[in-house]
């Protein structure tokens, strides 16, 4: 193989076996000789994701009481203590579009996700695409797949190219890992894919051990536990294929979506997490649920369908078990997340000291269908631009698009403003 034979691999190299290509984590091995090592291991590129959670917040347990650095985590944030260097709250923030338009709870609803990440309501300009879409432009361009769009509940878009034009979203872990790793996104792929006996790593396995020989130690151990990763991934579709009948034509419940929101969740995340350490995709958006999803998530010990409940009507009781509802959502999604970067090397840190994560909602007070007080928390180091440790409280009014604007430049994206921002915010 041509690889072997020279100085250092490419950072683009895909091990390549029947019908499925593997990417590579960044090895010592992908530092061009002669360079400058620290340098080239201390400014890698960022990932970035949105994570996207409908129906806002209980407010006073979701923002911390202090403001700058050295504040304590909320009530609904405590999950996110093992990271506490690295998160950042701001507060304050609005969605002033979201307002225009149809007047109905639908309406609010929709423009709620729709409006996230474009802050321009969806058919209008000016903005002509959403943030992820132009970080996918500038960072993106690079690698296998510009963006990777996710989703739990497939009733809404939070990604768009254009105003009127939305990113499709998977909710399938299996068609996700098919066109991460191989071929076979169809489902006479998929069901002929199911009973190969062959894996992924068995595909490559020639190319894998010539290039296990030519590495140093401290790659092979990386490689390792890479591949031990994807291993892990496959076994766990693999199980929950079994589970599908085979007789039975099932459109409606493909193989591969789990029952269980929990394992759904870690499955989606594990795969964007071996995406990101590959260098497959560098910007991923996640719907977490869709607007007016009345599931239940019986792991939190909330039994409540989920939008019924957000409309508390004052209640404390209701209120008490909403806002335990908003910390396991964080806890189970972005605390997961969060671990699972944290213990993924890269290059000179970790995903999580090369990532941005932002998660949030377009609503604030679900009871009354506002788009005011936004809960917003980030996450992650952007290679070196982000301090966190700290909470920002926005004047009432500070349109979210300049916390969009900070987001581009955390992550060197060229712009001097986002649809309607005003200025930036200082995380």
């Amino acid at each position: 193989m041509t690889f072997l034979t020279r100085k250092h691999l490419s950072r683009r190299l895909l091990l390549r076996g029947t019908g499925v290509a593997l990417g590579l984590p960044l090895l010592e091995s992908m530092i061009p000789a002669g360079s400058a090592r620290a340098a080239a291991r201390g400014t890698p590129q960022s990932r970035f994701a949105c994570l996207y959670i409908p129906h806002g917040a209980v407010e006073d347990r979701w923002v911390p009481a202090a403001t700058g650095r050295g504040f304590d985590l909320s009530p609904s944030l405590q999950s996110l203590a093992p990271f506490r260097d690295q998160v950042s709250v701001v507060s304050g923030l609005d969605l002033p579009i979201a307002y225009e338009g149809d007047p109905s709870a639908g309406g609010h609803h929709s423009r709620s996700a729709g409006c996230w990440l474009t802050c321009v309501a969806p058919g209008k300009g000016p903005s002509p695409t959403s943030v992820d879409q132009l970080a996918a432009d500038h960072i993106g361009q690079d690698t296998q797949l510009p963006s990777l769009e996710l989703a739990l509940e497939e009733r809404a878009a939070i990604s768009f190219r254009t105003p009127t034009t939305p990113m499709p979203v998977q909710v399938n872990p299996r068609v996700v890992f098919e066109r991460l790793f191989g071929d076979g996104s169809s489902p006479a792929q998929r069901a002929a894919r199911r009973d190969q006996t062959a894996t992924l790593l068995d595909g490559v396995r020639q190319e894998l051990a010539s290039l296990q020989r030519s590495l140093p130690h401290a790659d092979r151990l990386r490689m390792e536990q890479y591949l031990t990763d994807v291993r892990e991934v496959e076994r766990r579709l693999s199980l929950e294929a079994d589970t599908a009948p085979r007789d039975l034509d099932l459109p409606l419940r493909p193989a591969g979506v789990p029952d269980s929101f929990e394992e759904h969740v870690r499955t989606l995340f594990d795969l964007v997490a071996l995406a990101w350490q590959a260098d497959i995709t560098r910007v991923t958006t996640v719907l977490l649920a869709a607007e007016l999803s009345n599931r239940t998530f019986p792991e939190s010990g909330v039994t409540d369908p989920f939008h019924n409940l957000s409309h508390h009507m004052e209640m404390e009781d209701n209120i008490r078990r909403l806002s335990q509802l908003n910390a396991y959502h964080v806890s189970s999604t972005l605390g997961y997340f969060a671990s699972r970067l944290q213990a993924t090397p890269d290059g000179d840190g970790t995903l999580l000291d090369h990532s941005l994560v932002l998660y949030g909602s377009g609503m604030g007070d679900s009871q009354n269908h506002n788009h005011s007080k936004l809960p917003a928390v980030l996450v992650g180091g952007a290679s070196g631009r982000m301090n966190g440790g700290v909470h920002v409280r926005e004047a009432d009014g500070t349109p979210i698009a300049n916390l969009h604007l900070t987001l581009l430049d955390k992550l060197g994206v060229p712009v001097d403003r986002f649809a309607d921002s005003s200025g930036s915010v200082a995380v």
